[in-house]
């Protein structure tokens, strides 16, 4: 088949993926013919089943591989007419997913310091109560569908509550979309092209980069800092590649927690207007920051700026209720992609939300949020220091802390250790744009109270 050279300066999970894909891209291995199973390769190559499982992960981001339940990996199908995109898979396909589902969003497992949402407790489970109940006794309309741009009144609450932030929008400009993913795919969809050079957060939100990778995008990463964004990096990536558009999250990062300081902000405004691309700003952590801060879109007021967030990370997380915020032009195709692509949002879901909204108890669950986060973040951070781990930053508020362990060279391998101790990690690859490994986890504060996670840590880490 191929070899293997341990004493390479190319990593054994590099020489597994380019190995592989050079024999199904020159037809010695025929799409539809099964992989060697993990552990057959892993003996065969004297190399640790770990390592073998991250080259297959990353064959399967990238198209070459499918992963059938209880089968395998099998070779798929590449049309002999696609062009390939250095570094990029043109036939990107949702199989990537496929780590996501068997492992990162594995609700099953008891215990998730790795997961990305709140727990059931934390949020506003009284007001969607409330709520529900006075739709119930309301004269909704069920036997249609809802307005194109979603529920007038969530859409004018929205309005209020982005001038709090100082954005000044019209209703108009408000489009509602079934959570922030929707609102992050429709943006994608809209703006960028196979081939297109974008920029991302790196390490940024797995999801995003999975949508932008089966578009046939070009990942441009730009590498975060406690402080924000690393200005010299971003600046010489924006001249060299020339990037259409920006997907960004400054405040309350997802996996670093960090937050972009009021000078970055500018900076990144500076460079979209000196280049001429857009920004998309991700701000769903907003509602989670004590903190009154600037946004991109409140500096630039929806010209250059694509504002999503979302109600999903403290009302609940399956009433899908997200929105976007755009200059109006813009906005107008967005209704119409979201028309096209799924005719309306729930007005159902809407409705709940924004009863949650203008129940009178809503500021007053988001300050204690805000407050158990904060003591959840104390409590977390102390543990992992204790233990040895090195964290990125301490923002004390948000869900997220990112930390390495010294000792620790790819967390890829200790989170499947973790699903066998029924624990979920956020291993540093997934928010990786090149998918590339890493020794670092996403650790959510929520979920970091059980003394078995930190056990579990100090048992398997060299």
């Amino acid at each position: 088949m191929f070899s293997l050279n341990p004493q390479s300066p190319v990593p054994l999970v590099a020489q597994i993926v380019d190995g592989f894909r050079l024999i199904i891209q020159d037809g010695s291995m025929r799409p539809g013919s099964k992989a060697p199973s993990i552990r057959q390769f892993a003996h065969a190559h004297e190399v640790s089943v770990f390592t073998v499982v991250d080259a297959y992960d990353r064959l399967v981001a990238q198209g070459y591989f499918a992963s059938r339940p209880h089968s395998g990996f099998f070779v798929k199908h590449r049309p002999a007419t696609a062009t390939e995109i250095p570094g990029q898979s043109p036939n990107f396909s949702f199989d990537s997913m496929w780590y996501l589902r068997r492992i990162f969003e594995n609700r099953a497992l008891k215990m998730k310091p790795g997961c990305g949402w709140l727990p059931g407790d934390w949020l506003f489970q009284e007001g969607v109560r409330r709520s529900l109940r006075t739709l119930a006794t309301d004269n909704v309309d069920l036997g249609g569908y809802g307005e194109p741009k979603g529920y007038p009144p969530l859409r004018q609450l929205v309005r209020d509550l982005l001038s709090e932030q100082e954005i000044a929008v019209s209703s108009e400009q408000v489009l509602l979309t079934h959570g922030s993913s929707q609102a992050m795919d429709l943006v994608a969809r809209r703006l960028v092209r196979p081939g297109d050079a974008v920029l991302v957060d790196d390490p940024g939100y797995p999801n995003l980069l999975f949508s932008l990778r089966f578009l046939g995008a070009r990942l441009i990463g730009v590498p975060r800092t406690p402080s924000g964004y690393d200005l010299v990096a971003l600046e010489q990536r924006v001249i060299e590649h020339r990037p259409k558009v920006f997907f960004t999250q400054p405040r309350l990062q997802s996996p670093t927690g960090s937050v972009a300081q009021l000078a970055h902000l500018h900076r990144v405004m500076q460079l979209a207007d000196k280049y001429d691309f857009l920004v998309v700003e991700n701000d769903i952590y907003a509602d989670l920051d004590p903190e009154p801060r600037p946004s991109l879109a409140s500096l630039d007021q929806l010209n250059r700026v694509i504002y999503i967030s979302s109600f999903s990370k403290t009302i609940s997380p399956n009433i899908r209720v997200g929105y976007l915020a755009a200059n109006p032009e813009l906005l107008e195709d967005l209704a119409q992609l979201k028309m096209i692509s799924g005719l309306t949002s729930s007005e159902f879901s809407e409705r709940l939300a924004y009863g949650a909204l203008i129940d009178g108890r809503w500021r007053k669950h988001i300050k204690g949020v805000r407050e158990r986060l904060a003591k959840a973040h104390e409590n977390a951070a102390k543990r992992l220091i204790n233990i040895g781990f090195k964290i990125f930053t301490e923002p004390k508020a948000g869900i997220f802390l990112w930390a390495h362990h010294p000792d620790l060279a790819n967390a890829t391998e200790l989170a499947y250790k973790a699903v066998e101790q029924d624990i979920l990690l956020g291993p540093g690859n997934l928010f990786s744009p090149e998918l590339q490994s890493s020794p670092l986890l996403r650790f959510n504060v929520a979920f970091c109270d059980d003394d078995a996670v930190f056990t579990f840590l100090e048992k398997n880490i060299p």
